[in-house]
């Protein structure tokens, strides 16, 4: 039986260490790298070309879909397993179109962790509990055309600050907890930013913070 090599990305070091005990209590798994930011994620994909890449979507210097996206091009045989805290839809769509196929709840972790990697490794696809192959198939399937992005000149320093913590997977909590203003505060943020903007979704936020560099590319 070949090992199955799997590199663990996330930036919490008891995560990582409760993510390797769970894979390398498998037969046959084995963790060849560890990373706490996006950046030492794709480094250690080139370096040691895991077959599976376990990728926490909100990872500072470079979040998990921008991340996905640079380990595939360096490592195409490499497949990538999104963790994230978000039970979304639209979360679902930029994780796919990332070029991901695994996305599994931080939450569910230890429930799904282990099925989802046996899927990776046959090459097939496994989204978290909730969310359909209704859903899979439509975004596989979708060629939506590119969004006309407004430009990013119109957004505060305060607001990029906001849109950067929304766009890597933090909760309006947790955003609050981090810029130490209240609950409310980010929300009201986050409804004139989507105003101003004029976006309607998670999905197309993180589009423009990717093209307007808000989040590191």
């Amino acid at each position: 039986m070949c090992t199955v090599r799997i590199m663990i990305a996330d930036d919490h070091a008891i995560v990582r260490r409760g993510l390797r005990a769970l894979v390398e209590s498998q037969q046959g798994w084995e963790v060849c790298a560890e990373a706490s930011n996006g950046r030492d994620a794709v480094g250690s994909v080139e370096q040691f070309k895991p077959d599976i890449a376990i990728v926490d979507i909100g990872m500072p210097e470079l979040n998990g879909l921008e991340a996905t996206r640079q380990i595939l091009k360096s490592s195409p045989q490499t497949e990538v397993l999104i963790l994230t805290m978000h039970q979304s839809e639209e979360v679902v769509a930029e994780v796919l179109k990332a070029g991901a196929r695994g996305y599994v709840l931080k939450s569910d972790a230890d429930q799904n962790l282990i099925a989802a990697v046996e899927a990776m490794i046959q090459h097939k696809p496994f989204l978290t509990s909730g969310v359909t192959d209704v859903v899979l198939s439509e975004f596989l399937s979708s060629r939506t055309a590119p969004l006309d992005m407004p430009s990013g000149r119109n957004v505060t320093p305060r607001e990029r600050e906001i849109i950067q913590l929304l766009t890597e997977g933090k909760s309006n909590k947790e955003a609050a907890s981090e810029l130490n203003v209240s609950t409310r505060t980010i929300e009201t943020h986050r409804a004139n930013i989507m105003h101003k903007l004029g976006l309607n979704s998670l999905s197309d936020l993180v589009r423009y913070a990717i093209r307007n560099k808000i989040v590191e590319p």
